[in-house]
């Protein structure tokens, strides 16, 4: 999986940390979002676009405004 897009709250800690990534396989798509860190929980949601998969990925991290893309 190629990570296209990565955001994540801007909370350093273990508990509160949260991030949300856009990942791709060929014309797979899939969302991810991890609660505590690589260590933490984690769900993966299939999208059918990369339309969908942006789409999720933003209701997945709300309204709140401390969320920060991460560029690689």
């Amino acid at each position: 999986m190629i990570v296209e897009e990565h955001w994540w709250n801007g909370d350093a800690t273990t508990r509160g940390r949260r991030d949300v990534y856009i990942r791709r396989s060929g014309e797979q798509w899939e969302v991810l979002a991890q609660i505590g860190g690589a260590q933490g929980r984690s769900t993966v949601q299939e999208c059918p676009s990369r339309s969908a998969a942006v789409i999720l990925a933003s209701a997945w991290r709300g309204s709140s405004s401390s969320w920060r893309e991460l560029v690689r």
